[in-house]
C-alpha cells in the first residue's frame, strides 16, 4: 500500500519526507538504523562479559520485515556488534525472526523458544522495537527465566523506561531515538526541499 500512495504523491509533484520508516520517492529522516543496532548489540555484549563470563547460548533478533531493509539493519547491527566482541560465537547461535514489531508476536515466539530450550542459561534477545521486546519480556517472566535472559530494545518508550528502573529485570536497556528532537530538526530539510535545494536522500 505504501508504494501506491507515495507514487501518487510523487506524480502529483508533492515533496514528501518519510519519518523513521523509508518510503519510495521520499526523503528519509530518522535514526541511523544500523548504528542504533550496533549500540544495542554492544550493550548486550558488555552484559555478557560482566554477568555471564562471556558465555552465550543464543542470540535472538526480533525483526520487523515489512518495513524494508533499512529498519531491518537494526538487527544486522546488533549481530555485528556482538560478533565483534565475541568473535568465537558460532554463526548458528544467531537466530532472527520476524515478529512485525508487535508485542503479542514477540511473546509467542519467545515463549515457544524458551519452552524448547529449557536448559539454556545465556540467551540474548535484541528487538527492533520496544513493543516486541516487551512481548519477549512477558514470556520470560511468565516462564520464570529472567536470570537466563538479557533483553535490549529500541525507542525508549515509557513502559520500557519503567521496566529498566526496576533493576531486577531481564530488560537491560533500550536505545533512545530522541524522537522529541525531530520536530525542529525536520524544518531544515523541509525548507530546503521547498526552496528547490538538493537534500540528501537519507537524513
Amino acid at each position: 500500500m505504501r508504494p501506491i500512495i507515495t507514487e501518487k504523491i510523487a506524480v502529483a509533484g508533492i515533496p514528501l519526507i518519510a519519518v523513521d520508516i523509508p518510503h519510495p520517492h521520499a526523503t528519509y529522516f530518522g535514526v541511523d538504523n544500523y548504528r542504533v543496532g550496533v549500540e544495542a548489540g554492544a550493550l548486550l555484549a558488555d552484559y555478557v562479559a560482566v554477568k555471564w563470563s562471556g558465555k552465550v547460548d543464543w542470540v535472538l533478533g526480533l525483526d520487523i520485515e515489512n518495513v524494508g531493509p533499512l529498519v531491518q539493519s537494526r538487527i544486522t547491527g546488533v549481530f555485528q556488534a556482538i560478533r565483534n566482541q565475541l568473535p568465537d560465537l558460532p554463526v548458528e547461535k544467531f537466530v532472527r525472526a520476524d515478529v512485525r514489531g508487535m508485542r503479542e508476536s514477540g511473546y509467542r515466539l519467545i515463549a515457544d523458544f524458551l519452552k524448547r530450550h529449557p536448559k539454556d542459561r545465556h540467551i540474548l534477545i535484541a528487538a527492533a522495537t520496544d513493543s516486541s521486546a516487551l512481548g519477549a519480556l512477558d514470556a520470560v517472566q511468565e516462564l520464570k527465566r529472567e536470570r537466563h535472559v538479557a533483553i535490549a530494545g529500541q525507542d525508549c518508550i515509557p513502559e520500557a523506561i519503567e521496566e529498566m528502573k526496576r533493576g531486577d529485570t531481564a530488560w537491560i536497556g533500550s536505545v533512545s531515538h530522541e524522537v522529541g528532537t525531530y520536530g525542529p530538526r525536520l524544518i531544515q530539510p523541509g525548507l530546503s526541499i521547498l526552496r528547490g535545494l538538493t537534500v540528501p536522500p537519507y537524513n
